[in-house]
């Protein structure tokens, strides 16, 4: 499930767990409640003390959460991504994990240049 025995899979619910909620966690998966707060705050606060946040991949629909934990330094990736096939998300976190990269043609940059000396050098 994990696709290694080192990995741990922790699932962020909103609120308070529930009197069926004992018994449901396993060695490589942790269930932890919100409480009074969101889910999604829970989440953030989790990201933010992490000392290996690039180790890190949150799972999760929501813009966002995943544009705050991308801005954190950790992966996210949608439901979706994460559903499809192991090599399907190792690829997509090894492409969230790449920096990305600008290239300008040399007629961007005259133009870019000519507007910022029509602004600076009036």
């Amino acid at each position: 499930m994990t696709g290694n025995s080192k990995n741990k899979v922790t699932i962020v619910f909103d609120g308070y767990p529930g009197r069926n909620a004992d018994g449901m966690e396993d060695a490589s998966v942790a269930i932890l409640y919100s409480c009074d707060i969101s889910a999604d705050e829970k989440i953030k606060r989790m990201v933010e003390k992490s000392l290996h946040r690039k180790s890190l991949v949150v799972v999760s629909d929501d813009k966002e959460i995943k544009l705050l934990v991308k801005a954190l330094g950790a992966c996210a990736m949608g439901i979706e991504d994460f559903s499809g096939s192991k090599e399907q998300a190792r690829a997509k976190v090894r492409k969230e994990k790449e920096p990305v990269k600008t290239e300008l043609s040399f007629s961007q940059m005259d133009k870019i240049n000519q507007e910022l000396s029509k602004l600076w050098l009036k």
